[in-house]
């Protein structure tokens, strides 16, 4: 099994073993009496590393929250229940645990930064001057990245710059867009005391490259659409000759292809293998079974046969949204047949996703209660047979198989099949920023402050040229190439956690996420007036009474004024009486 090397395994452990029994983990607004941490350089690191990793213990399901977010979207569903179900159907409560862990959770890692950072001018001195602003901009910046989240989650939240504690933790309010200015002023200052590149650390540290884009992004969800192209800009040129798209492997040439052809893989990328050699990654969140930081995500994405529990899957809403290998949406396209419908299609379709009739963890994967049996290529895989074998369909009579009628096959790792199981536990890591993200962070900023140059174009087509997919058309206008946009942030960056918020800052969650999700658990097959059109945003128009006829569906509610910040947790309501509860809750 290829694994990346865990950097902060030692660090972490020591940290966790100061810090343990600490009021951090009492109160999450609360931080203890600094004292005199750290005393010294090698303790202000092992603070650093407690703080990255207390990033990466936020999570839902066992899964961490970047692999959570969209299924809570039009784009993936969980299985039902009050902590995903809820989320969509505007009935989130104050005690929701998916709702309150990210306020708790963010907060603790603000306070863990603090702990350090309250202090470090007693080193100053006896520090180089390099490592001491780097340790400073490190730390900075995730703070920066807990506020970035939390602002865009709960709105309004208390801005805290330095460690609170019981006799000061009634701290208000602070608006959203002050504490946005705040991140862009940080990344001003802190982003030229960082190294360019932190691939020594697995870029599991923040490198100049991360904070610039950071400022990026935190710049375009607040519509700063110059301030955004600006920060991307020098991101990009930073990461010239550093960081680059990696192609996706062989398996490519298997999309669009049935379950004979072999079992696309994007584990180059998005699994062991890339973490440990892509070059794709910029900041990345670091798990690891010696430092008893680990998750559950491939039991809880897999399918029955893979071992795992079906928890998420894309919608069909979301397959709808894949255009035909012409570039063209399939309400538009010649290639597009609804009776093969996952034929011709954006390769990623089959590359980030699982349907009827792929293969997926070493077996056929088809829902279809009439599909009693299917084929184990386990026997292939592991040499003992040059034939599959065949096992009972599971995937099919589950009671809880999957409710989508899909699953995600990016984020998952074929090489953690052997450990994954109701026991197992991975330490796969999770990539925060990649460049992909980067250059469309870019491309938007340009498209939205009406800068329609070459450069635009660049950025959309490298992302769709690595997918085999044709290039934009030349003298695109501003609304279509903001609709091409959408289409490449929908499907590229599917299932790494950026739906939700791109919905919201849109503007479209009140459309998109009002009516229906269609789900497919049988894996039926549908007509072709079951679709009505796709959207200028890439969203399918479903013809609802006869879309039934196929499909199940997920009623959806979204309420303006409401549903675009999650509620403040009541226990810190109660806690804290300067805090004002947001709108609806």
């Amino acid at each position: 099994m290829i694994k990346t090397i865990k950097h902060f395994t030692i660090s972490s452990l020591l940290y966790g073993l100061l810090f343990t029994s600490c009021d951090l983990d009492r109160l999450p607004m609360e931080g203890p009496s600094t004292g005199n941490f750290p005393a010294n350089e090698q303790e202000a690191i092992l603070g650093l590393n407690g703080a990255y990793q207390s990033i990466s213990t936020l999570d839902a399901a066992s899964t961490p929250i970047w692999h959570v977010m969209d299924n809570i979207t039009d784009v993936g569903y969980a299985r039902p229940g009050n902590n995903y179900t809820s989320p969509i159907t505007s009935s989130v409560t104050t005690d929701n645990a998916l709702a309150t862990k990210p306020w708790q959770y963010h907060y603790r890692t603000i306070a863990r930064v603090h702990l350090v950072l309250d202090n470090l001018s007693n080193l100053e001195t006896s520090m180089d001057e390099g490592s001491y602003l780097q340790l400073a901009a490190e730390l900075r910046f995730v703070r920066a990245y807990c506020y970035s989240q939390l602002i865009e989650l709960y709105g309004n939240v208390p801005l805290l710059r330095h460690a609170v504690g019981l006799d000061n933790a009634d701290v208000p309010r602070t608006p959203k867009a002050e504490i946005q200015q705040f991140i862009l002023d940080e990344m001003s200052e802190i982003a030229e005391h960082l190294p360019i590149n932190q691939s020594a650390y697995g870029h599991v540290r923040a490198s100049r490259i991360a904070a610039y884009m950071l400022k990026a992004r935190v710049a375009l969800y607040a519509k700063r659409y110059a301030v955004a192209a600006e920060a991307a800009k020098k991101g990009l040129e930073y990461a010239e000759g550093i960081h680059d798209l990696t192609s996706f492997n062989a398996t490519i040439d298997v999309a669009g292809k049935d379950h004979r052809a072999g079992e696309p893989d994007v584990s180059n990328i998005f699994g062991h293998e890339g973490y440990a050699n892509s070059a794709e990654w910029i900041w990345v969140a670091e798990y690891s079974i010696a430092a008893g930081n680990t998750h559950n995500r491939q039991y809880y994405g897999a399918s029955r046969l893979g071992k795992g529990v079906c928890y998420w899957g894309p919608t069909q809403n979301f397959i709808d949204s894949f255009q035909a290998l012409d570039g063209l949406p399939i309400d538009e396209s010649p290639l597009y047949d609804a009776q093969r419908p996952f034929e011709n299609r954006d390769p990623r379709l089959d590359l980030y996703c699982v349907r009827p009739a792929s293969r997926f963890m070493g077996y056929q994967f088809q829902p279809q209660t009439e599909h009693r049996t299917v084929f184990n290529y386990w026997p292939v895989n592991n040499g003992s047979s040059s034939e599959p074998s065949s096992v009972t369909n599971t995937d099919a009579t589950n009671a809880y198989r999957s409710f989508s009628g899909y699953l995600w096959r990016k984020h998952l790792d074929l090489n953690d099949f052997n450990s994954t199981s109701v026991s197992g536990e991975s330490e796969l890591n999770v990539g925060i920023f990649r460049l992909a993200e980067l250059f469309l962070i870019y491309a938007e900023a340009k498209i939205e402050a009406n800068e329609l140059d070459g450069s635009v174009y660049s950025a959309i087509n490298k992302i769709r040229q690595r997918a085999h997919m044709p290039p934009l058309t030349e003298g695109l206008t501003q609304q279509q190439l903001r609709s091409a946009l959408r289409y490449e942030r929908k499907i590229e960056l599917a299932n790494d956690g950026l739906r939700w918020y791109d919905l919201r800052r849109w503007g479209i969650a009140t459309d998109v996420m009002n009516g229906y999700l269609y789900l497919n658990r049988a894996g039926n097959g549908w007509s072709t007036n079951t679709l009505q059109y796709i959207d200028e945003n890439h969203n399918p128009v479903y013809n609802h009474n006869e879309a039934t006829k196929h499909f199940t569906t997920q009623t959806v509610i979204y309420k303006e004024n409401k549903d675009e910040y999650w509620p403040i947790p009541a226990s810190e309501m109660d806690a804290n009486k300067q805090l004002i509860q947001n709108p609806g809750y």
